[in-house]
């Protein structure tokens, strides 16, 4: 029996995944290979990505899934992936220099220092983003000075944009990836003319925007024959992971959007675009959301990242996660005393004017390693409850509820902890993957199968468990106050230490 199927390109920074998805939000076929960044010679810490590797990658996963249905039902393609990298292309389509990678460490300097350029709140408050070593503006001021050649007579890509263009052989560039530059007029949604000055750059040197859900071309015999999908094709916009997970999530108007994985990404979708003083110290970021009219205000934290660090060094990194959680379960809260507190990410984080770091107290000698897996768990929590506090503040939005999608999404416990220390209900989806699902959503309303963005998300997203907060919400109050007054007396701690 025919059906809609639309294809999703997903480029992360450690796996590559193409999934094929029906209008029913059915994932039909999936398919992933490993990813990586290479060091570039020339710089230490200089970290390139291999763009024919990635799309030969993406290839391998296409014929895969594409094998799985069939194709006269492929009615769209798309591609979405990390923020901020891209690459200058040479009017035959060549590269005229390497994808500089997010992980890259030559602008490090830059960042500090880039009083030296501009103010950076006054930078922030029209782009809604502070210096940070992988602003995509600071690598093109490094080429300016650096490669200067590789920016006259080329055209700039983002990571979408280069994809879509290996399938279609047209150029263009989305909203979504462009706000992640710190050269976007945010209010304004178009680039920021005084910002791409610092560059020495111009509108010229990008392709037209490309709305999300708009055709940017269709799959060329060449990338027919490499990938398995159907020759002329539509390939639809897409963009910035984080803003399709923002999609699809389904979070309704009174919810924040926790994204939940290796990284934490606390979100919302408003229709107001309020930097300030303030929020420039607590470390908020402002990103266009993929559709017109939003803004995606949002804090970056650690996540799953601590819980693998608890799992490598305490458990030998052969036991599941069932049966750490099982051991968790066993321990009330406040883990007898044991306290893990990880640390939002230096750059951004409303912690960063402490200069602390993530921190163990309470060790004692009957703590064993189940106490500290329901210590991370429950320092994530509080990290969590800081940033909606923050973000809060910053934008006058009160959270009735927090929608939670990831792999975090599906730990039955974190979910009640997070509850509990909100004081909040905690909802997921039956879906994992919310970025493959907002993706589609554009892919399908690109290729006509759907009228609207509500259209789509009513037929395509199922809500899951929802996690009322339980009687333990005032013992976590109580230990929240303890973790918000640990930063402050960290602080004097690591002065101290480091002045030894």
């Amino acid at each position: 029996m025919s059906r809609e199927l639309a294809v999703v390109v997903d480029c992360g920074s450690t796996n590559i995944s193409v999934s094929v998805i029906d209008a029913h939000g059915d994932v039909v076929a999936v398919a992933s290979r490993p990813n990586r960044a290479h060091p570039q010679p020339g710089g230490e810490g200089w970290r390139v990505w291999d763009l024919e590797e990635i799309w030969g990658k993406a290839c391998e996963c296409c014929r895969e899934v594409c094998s799985e249905v069939d194709g006269e039902d492929i009615r769209t393609v798309t591609v979405c992936t990390f923020g901020a990298d891209g690459a200058p292309l040479n009017p035959d389509g060549s590269l005229a220099y390497p994808p500089i990678c997010w992980q890259d460490a030559r602008t490090e300097g830059m960042a500090g220092d880039f009083g030296r350029y501009m103010d950076p709140l006054e930078a922030y408050l029209e782009t809604g983003y502070p210096p940070i070593r992988f602003n995509t503006l600071l690598r093109w001021i490094w080429l300016r000075e650096n490669e200067p050649e590789v920016l006259e007579g080329t055209q700039w890509l983002m990571m979408p944009g280069l994809i879509s263009f290996l399938l279609s052989g047209e150029c263009s560039v989305d909203p979504t990836s462009a706000g992640t530059t710190m050269a976007v007029d945010m209010a304004c949604r178009r680039w920021s003319e005084r910002m791409l000055k610092l560059a020495g750059l111009s509108e010229d040197f990008f392709p037209p925007w490309a709305e999300p859900g708009k055709i940017v071309g269709r799959v060329t015999r060449k990338a027919s024959e490499a990938t398995g999908l159907p020759e002329g094709t539509p390939v639809v916009a897409a963009g910035h992971d984080t803003q399709f997970a923002a999609v699809g999530s389904g979070a309704g108007p009174e919810e924040m959007i926790l994204s939940s994985g290796t990284w934490e990404i606390l979100m919302l979708r408003t229709d107001k675009f309020s930097p300030s003083g303030s929020s420039y110290e607590d470390g908020v970021l402002y990103e266009l959301d993929a559709q017109p009219g939003l803004w995606n205000p949002q804090l970056l934290m650690m996540g799953s990242a601590v819980l693998e660090w608890v799992r490598r060094r305490f458990y030998g990194g052969d036991v599941g996660y069932d049966a750490m959680i099982e051991e968790a379960k066993g321990i009330g809260p406040g883990s007898d005393g044991l306290l893990l507190l990880p640390s939002f990410v230096p750059e951004t984080g409303p912690t960063r004017r402490h200069g602390t770091r993530g921190t163990v107290l309470g060790l004692s000698l009957d703590v064993d390693r189940g106490h500290f897996y329901r210590a991370a768990l429950e320092g994530l929590s509080f990290q969590l409850r800081h940033a909606l506090e923050v973000l809060e503040r910053a934008t006058g939005f009160r959270a009735e509820g927090v929608r939670v999608v990831g792999g975090g999404s599906k730990n039955s416990l974190w979910n009640r902890i997070r509850a509990d220390v909100l004081g909040l209900p905690v909802s997921t989806l039956l879906q994992e993957e919310a970025t493959t699902l907002g993706a589609a959503i554009f892919a399908f309303l690109g290729a006509g199968v759907f009228s609207s963005v509500e259209e789509a998300r009513e037929a395509m997203l199922r809500p899951g468990p929802v996690y009322e907060p339980s009687e333990d919400r005032e013992t976590y109050e109580e230990l929240y106050r303890k973790y918000r007054e640990v930063p402050e007396v960290l602080e004097g701690v690591y002065r101290g230490w480091t002045q030894c």
